[in-house]
């Protein structure tokens, strides 16, 4: 017996955009004047239709189109995306909530879909109440929604307002009794769609350890999020979603990397400035040579060109900004917080300002760095900045010793460490 429990063939979703469009700009003194001419014309000829001065264009948006895969029973399966990819329209095809345009789909087992905070819940019913309500439109009975009852309430942590209409529960306590009831009554698929957005830092660590729970006990998830952190955690592989298409599937840590590549190339095409001083910033080794990728703990430096034409910069304070691909600031950097903080009392002309570090203390990854100048030019002050002004790879090294380093899933700080341990001693107060 084949264990597919999610089969996809050939599937799309279209839908058709209509652009209403009007010949001219109509103020209101027109469409008074308008309805009085059409009025005087129907009582003159009535059998005769004015023409209407608008018309619309029907645009079609293929929202999915020839997406094609497989799941098997008790997979973690990761969707993502950038947004307008096409990943909330797959689950909601999936949840039944909306049809297929074309295409096929064999689903084996019970699904529970949690794509909105608060999807199948009564404003004016209590909680208790919308736990039986959104268990029944879920498919289960009484029965399994009793036995399940009090651990639902102890996970969401809505005991003290159980009662209460959910119509007065924060956005948190939405989404905490929303996602107790669908991964609680044991589909043997669970939908879920962004709503680790809504709640806290301890909640998504908690749904995390559910939904890990879950696929242990051999159900199956498919999991949209941007929150690429939570994605390595729980899935054990990637599908890639562009423009309502496939473009790639598989290995977890493969498919993020070419999702955030891909998103740093938009980005970079997007946000190129004209800066005005600033030409290009770089990474080098002590050697002064280019580098795009160094070993974590070694050293090297950031050089920043600039090219001052006809002006006298003063006052100058430079900053260089790393971020991790996600857009998190790992460091920054400023003249204004050296330990020996540099004098830039006046540029002009063509030079360079490099900013050296023994050690390059940030964990394995890839990062983005921006530039900017801040100063005074003449009698007023100047701003001047390049965005994704270079990359750098960060690769792992022996820097601990013969200990695996891994990605900046758990930091982006190399820290020396020395730990001490007494046997014996009293750590009473």
């Amino acid at each position: 017996m084949s264990d597919t429990i999610i089969q996809i063939e050939n599937l799309g979703k279209k839908y058709l955009i209509k652009h209403r469009q009007q010949d001219r700009y109509t103020a209101l003194r027109d469409v008074i004047t308008d309805k009085v001419k059409s009025l005087g014309k129907k009582i003159i000829s009535p059998w005769k239709y004015k023409q209407s001065s608008t018309h619309s264009i029907t645009d079609e948006f293929w929202a999915l189109k020839d997406i094609s895969f497989k799941v098997k029973q008790g997979e973690v399966i990761g969707i993502i995306g950038r947004n307008g990819a096409g990943k909330s329209t797959l689950l909601k095809i999936l949840s039944r909530i909306t049809e297929p345009t074309k295409g096929r789909i064999r689903i084996n087992g019970k699904v529970a879909s949690l794509l909105e905070v608060g999807t199948g819940f009564h404003p004016e019913l209590t909680g208790r109440e919308n736990i039986f309500l959104n268990g029944a439109i879920l498919g289960m009975k009484k029965a399994e929604i009793k036995r399940k009852f009090d651990e639902i309430v102890a996970f969401a942590e809505i005991e003290k307002f159980l009662d209460t209409p959910v119509k007065r529960y924060s956005s948190g306590m939405y989404v905490r009794l929303a996602f107790a009831v669908a991964a609680h009554l044991e589909p043997e698929i669970l939908l879920v769609d962004e709503v680790l957005a809504v709640g806290d830092a301890e909640f998504q660590k908690k749904c995390l350890g559910k939904m890990g729970d879950v696929a242990r006990e051999g159900r199956t998830v498919l999991f949209v999020s941007h929150n690429m952190g939570a994605v390595r955690q729980l899935c054990s592989s990637i599908i890639l979603l562009d423009h309502g298409r496939i473009v790639g599937t598989g290995n977890v840590e493969s498919r993020i990397d070419q999702y955030l590549r891909g998103i740093s190339a938009i980005d970079n095409r997007s946000s190129e400035t004209a800066a005005k001083f600033l030409r290009e910033i770089e990474f080098i080794d002590l050697s002064s040579h280019k580098m795009d990728s160094i070993l974590a703990g070694s050293g090297g430096s950031f050089r920043v060109h600039y090219e001052v034409d006809g002006d006298v910069l003063t006052n100058v304070c430079v900053t260089i900004a790393v971020y991790e691909l996600t857009g998190i600031k790992a460091v920054q950097l400023t003249t204004n917080h050296a330990y020996e903080k540099p004098t830039i009392e006046m540029l002009s002309g063509k030079g360079h300002i490099d900013c050296q570090m023994d050690e390059i203390l940030l964990t394995p990854g890839q990062y983005r760095v921006n530039v900017a100048f801040d100063g005074h030019k003449g009698n007023g002050t100047f701003h001047d900045g390049i965005v994704n002004g270079c990359q750098l790879t960060v690769m792992p090294s022996d820097y601990y010793g013969p200990v695996r380093m891994k990605t900046n899933e758990e930091g982006f700080v190399l820290v020396k460490q020395r730990w001490i341990i007494e046997e014996g001693s009293n750590n009473s107060l």
